[in-house]
């Protein structure tokens, strides 16, 4: 029988969980699939999006939702707790922050093959110890990873603004907006400094962000890559130089004179930050396939973070181009244009203020110029934050 603390635990954690704001990858999930991982950066929200769905479905079934930092897993194992949990007429179990449990992937394996009948979602926050475990998932867990609020998001659940989806063709086609309010810039200027995040309304906010990154870089990775404590620190050193440059092109001599390790060692650490939400990596077409491409500029993965990276003060012209590459980047395969900044499909797009002009996209065909400070656009002009109603 499952122990009452671990019943008593889920109805602390369900009783604390907002259910009015649901995040966009919400109704993509395949709930009822028998096994389903959420993965992707600390603070985007994945364990309260699947509270909600526990709280939305619990009369469907017998559900159990774990964390498996609880006490209890100082001497049970994941493997027996559900099969506990089955005896006990158990039909969803939901297990938040997998990857701080040891062996999580073979138990997960084991779980899968013996109870197929139970439906099983999970949790982790870095998603570099969930890839490392897919040799045993592969064939058995569907993995979907979550990034941080979109602009739209950000005006449902700070402002209670809501707005539909876009997709990047209607954008293009100066269909976006939001209806409801007039002057969209204020609002849009706040989200660049803080709304990436879910918990950016929270007292003492930047510290809390700042914690976010040493927990991800000295914990997550370390942790993954078998690092030693001042490796990780050289790496934490990386991200701070990164921020300061960003769009940053890369090189691995200067890098890796700048925090002290050996140039072969930068691309894998730049690799490394990226998987665990620190950093987005724009490629080249070479590689043929998504991902696969030449590495062309660095940038840092969120405009918020950026801000907190910078101390408040970042570079204007690099915000805009972040903010457009961590929007537009998690529904449409962004590679790097070679007379321009971006390439999506058949446009080529070029991101500047207001008064940028057309002269260096305009002998390419499908060429868009992307303006900050405007609140309309037209012809191939398209204002920036329209680009945050993507997803």
């Amino acid at each position: 029988m499952v122990e009452s603390i671990l019943y008593n635990f889920m109805e602390e954690q369900l009783r604390r969980t907002p259910v009015t704001f649901k995040r966009y990858l919400y109704g993509d999930i395949p709930w009822e699939n028998q096994m389903t991982g959420i993965v992707g950066a600390r603070g985007v929200g994945k364990s309260t999006m699947m509270r909600q769905y526990i709280l939305e479905h619990r009369d469907s079934g017998h559900f159990l939702y774990i964390s498996v930092d609880h006490t209890y897993f100082t001497d049970h194992s994941l493997a027996d707790l559900a099969d506990e949990f089955v005896k006990d007429g158990g039909t969803h179990l939901f297990i938040d922050e997998v990857h701080k449990y040891r062996n999580w992937s073979i138990e997960l394996k084991q779980i899968y093959d013996i109870h197929p009948g139970l439906k099983v979602v999970f949790t982790g926050s870095s998603i570099l110890d969930i890839e490392k475990g897919e040799a045993d998932l592969s064939r058995r867990a569907l993995i979907y990873k979550m990034e941080g609020l979109s602009f739209r998001e950000f005006m449902e659940l700070f402002y209670g603004v809501k707005s539909p989806v876009f997709s990047m063709e209607e954008i293009l086609a100066h269909k976006a907006g939001i209806d409801t309010v007039e002057h969209p810039l204020p609002y849009f200027r706040e989200y660049l400094a803080r709304g990436y995040y879910p918990f950016s309304s929270e007292f003492g906010f930047e510290r809390r962000l700042q914690q976010v990154i040493a927990q991800t870089v000295e914990s997550d990775i370390a942790q993954y890559a078998d690092m030693k404590a001042s490796t990780a620190r050289k790496l934490k050193r990386m991200l701070v130089i990164v921020s300061t440059l960003a769009p940053y092109k890369p090189s691995a001599e200067k890098l890796a004179a700048e925090i002290g390790v050996s140039k072969n060692n930068v691309p894998e650490y730049l690799l490394y930050l990226e998987k665990a939400g620190m950093i987005g990596q724009l490629r080249d077409d070479t590689g043929g396939m998504r991902g696969l491409g030449k590495v062309e500029k660095v940038y840092i993965d969120n405009p918020t973070l950026m801000t907190v990276l910078s101390n408040g003060a970042p570079d204007v012209g690099n915000l805009r181009e972040t903010f457009f590459y961590s929007q537009t980047k998690v529904r449409n395969d962004v590679i790097a244009s070679k007379d321009s900044d971006f390439v999506i499909g058949t446009n080529t797009f070029e991101v500047g203020g207001k008064k940028k002009g057309r002269r260096q996209i305009q002998d390419i065909p499908g060429g868009i110029v992307v303006k900050d400070d405007i609140e309309y656009g037209h012809g191939i002009e398209i204002p920036l934050w329209h680009f945050g109603l993507n997803y």
